[in-house]
C-alpha cells in the first residue's frame, strides 16, 4: 500500500453508447442501447438515459427492449470505438510509462512512475488535467479514481461516475470498505458471493472480522488469504504495462441457426478477413489457425492447424479455416462461429511451398491450400448478388445527401438519418437497399482537428442547442434485418 494516492483508474462513461450519442446529434439525451440485436443478443453498453429504465450491460437484448421499448438500439462499431480508445490511451501514456489497459475504455496508471505526482494534491491535479484533455480530444467524458492501490482506485472511479473524480486518502480504507458488499472486492463473483452469504458474511467488515483462518477454510489458501488482505484494505498489486497479445480472434453468434453449408463457409471466410485485419493492425503474424464452432445443441468444437511459419496472408488464413471447417459436422445447425490466429510473432515467414507441402501431408488439398488470391479460380457460372445489409447505427454516405447513419432496414428498404458530429439533428430519408448512390461510409471524428495554429477545442465537439430534441423513429432493426453484429 502506498502512502499517497498515486494510482489512477480511468473508466470512460457509458463508452460505446456515449460515443454513439456524440456521433449522432439526434440521439443526445436519448436512451441508447448498443449490442447484438438478434433474439440471442446481449447489451454491450447502455447510456445513462437507458439505465434509468433498468437496462444494463450483459442483459439479454429482448429484456432490454421490454424495459425501454423507445430506446435507440444500435449494432456496435468496434473500429470506431477502438480509434477513440487509442486517443485516450495516448493521453494516459503521456502521464506515465506504466499504463495497464483493462479494456477499450478502462485502464490503471501509475502516476508516481511517471513523475507527475507524489502526493494527493499532485494526483488530483493530474486527474483533473486528464479529464479535461480527454474531453477536448474526444468530446467524451471519463471518471477518475485515485488511491494508494488498484483495488481502491477502481472503487473510487465507480464512486465518481459519471464525469467526476474521487480520491481516497490512504489510511481511510477500512472505514470506507467496511459497510460495502463483499462483491465490491476483486475476485468475488456471484458464486463466491453466495458461498460467503451462506456463511453469514455479506459485508467487507464481516470478512475482516471472520479472520484469515476462516476465509482460508472456506475458500482455500490462496483465495482466502488474498481476500482477507483486501478486506483489511491491503492491495499490493503493481500497475503493469500492457502485455503482448497471445492471440487474435473474432466470432459471431447468430440469431437463427445456420444450416446451409455454403452460407456457413461464407461466414467463416468473412470472419477470417476480419481476423486478418486485426492481426495486421496489431503488427503481428501467427502460426496457428483456430476455428471455433458452437452447434445447435450448445456443444462447442475447436479445431486448429499449425503452419510451418507465421503468416498474416488472408489467403493462407482463409484456406486454413476452410480446411478446418471441412472436419466439422454442421448438419444439425450452427449458432456461433469464430476464427482466430495464435502463436503470434512480430515477423512474417511466408514459405508458401513448405505450407503447401505440409497441407498435402495432412490431406488438406496440397498446393491448392495456398493459391494466392489473385489467381484463385473463378466460380463456375454467374452468382446472384446477395442483398446488401445495412446495420443499425453504422455509417453510410449518399452521393447527394452526404454522410449519415442507418436507423433501420428491412423489406428491401433502408432508413438513413443524415447528420454528423457537431451538426444539428438531421433529416431522415428511406432508400432501396440496393440504391447505387448509397454506400458504406467511414466514421467521422467526434472532434474536428482545428488545423495548425488553432487553439485546443473548448469542451470537445460543438453541440447544437437543440441537439437531442425531437423524436427518433425507426431506430430498432426492422423486419428482415441481419440478426448478428459484426
Amino acid at each position: 500500500m502506498r502512502t499517497a494516492p498515486t494510482i489512477l483508474h480511468l473508466d470512460m462513461d457509458a463508452f460505446f453508447a456515449a460515443a454513439e450519442q456524440a456521433a449522432k446529434p439526434s440521439l443526445r439525451g436519448k436512451p441508447v442501447v448498443v449490442g447484438g440485436l438478434g433474439p440471442r443478443g446481449v447489451v454491450a453498453t447502455a447510456s445513462y438515459e437507458a439505465r434509468r429504465f433498468g437496462v444494463h450491460s450483459a442483459m439479454p437484448m429482448g429484456q432490454a427492449r421490454r424495459l425501454a421499448p423507445n430506446a435507440a438500439y444500435l449494432v456496435p462499431r468496434f473500429a470506431f470505438y477502438r480509434s477513440i480508445s487509442e486517443q485516450v490511451m495516448r493521453l494516459l501514456g503521456l502521464l506515465s510509462p506504466l499504463v495497464e489497459p483493462l479494456s477499450l475504455d478502462e485502464a490503471f496508471v501509475d502516476l508516481e512512475a511517471g513523475g507527475v505526482a507524489d502526493d494527493a494534491a499532485g494526483a488530483r491535479a493530474a486527474g483533473e488535467r486528464l479529464r479535461a484533455d480527454i474531453l477536448a480530444t474526444t468530446g467524451l467524458t471519463g471518471s477518475v479514481g485515485l488511491a494508494g492501490s488498484k483495488m481502491l482506485a477502481k472503487i473510487a472511479s465507480e464512486q465518481a461516475k459519471p464525469d467526476g473524480l474521487a480520491l481516497i486518502e490512504p489510511g481511510t480504507e477500512r472505514e470506507l470498505l467496511g459497510p460495502k458488499s463483499v462483491r465490491i472486492l476483486p475476485g468475488v463473483g456471484p458464486a463466491t458471493g453466495e458461498h460467503l452469504r451462506r456463511a453469514g458474511m455479506t459485508t467487507v467488515s464481516d470478512l475482516a472480522e471472520a479472520g484469515e483462518d476462516e476465509l482460508v477454510r472456506l475458500l482455500g489458501r490462496a483465495h482466502g488469504a488474498s481476500l482477507y488482505r483486501m478486506a483489511r484494505g491491503h492491495d499490493d498489486r503493481p500497475v503493469v504495462a500492457e502485455r503482448d497479445a497471445k492471440s487474435v480472434s473474432v466470432e459471431d453468434t447468430f440469431a437463427v441457426d445456420l444450416h446451409d453449408r455454403v452460407r456457413i463457409r461464407g461466414e467463416v471466410e468473412r470472419l477470417a478477413e476480419r481476423c486478418v485485419e486485426r492481426l495486421r493492425a496489431s503488427g503481428h503474424s501467427g502460426r496457428t489457425i483456430v476455428l471455433k464452432v458452437r452447434r445447435f445443441d450448445f456443444s462447442t468444437l475447436t479445431r486448429s492447424e499449425t503452419l510451418r511459419g507465421p503468416t498474416d496472408a488472408l489467403g493462407v488464413v482463409r484456406e486454413a479455416a476452410g480446411r478446418l471447417l471441412d472436419s466439422v459436422d454442421t448438419t444439425g445447425g450452427v449458432r456461433l462461429l469464430g476464427v482466430g490466429v495464435s502463436g503470434l510473432a512480430d515477423y512474417t515467414q511466408e514459405d508458401l511451398f513448405a505450407q503447401a507441402e505440409s497441407a498435402g501431408e495432412r490431406g488438406g488439398g496440397g498446393a491448392a491450400a495456398v493459391v494466392p488470391e489473385a489467381v484463385a479460380a473463378e466460380p463456375a457460372g454467374p452468382v446472384a448478388p446477395a442483398e446488401r445489409y445495412w446495420a443499425p447505427g453504422h455509417d453510410v454516405r449518399h452521393a447527394v445527401h452526404g454522410a449519415g447513419w442507418v436507423q433501420g432496414s428491412g423489406l428491401g428498404r433502408v432508413t438513413v438519418r443524415f447528420e454528423e458530429p457537431g451538426s444539428a439533428p438531421g433529416r431522415v430519408r428511406t432508400f432501396a437497399v440496393d440504391d447505387p448512390e448509397l454506400t458504406a461510409g467511414e466514421a467521422l471524428p467526434l472532434v474536428r482537428d482545428p488545423g495548425p495554429g488553432a487553439g485546443p477545442p473548448a469542451g470537445g465537439a460543438v453541440v447544437s442547442p437543440d441537439a437531442g430534441v425531437g423524436g427518433v423513429p425507426g431506430l430498432a432493426a426492422g423486419p428482415g434485418s441481419h440478426p448478428h453484429h459484426p
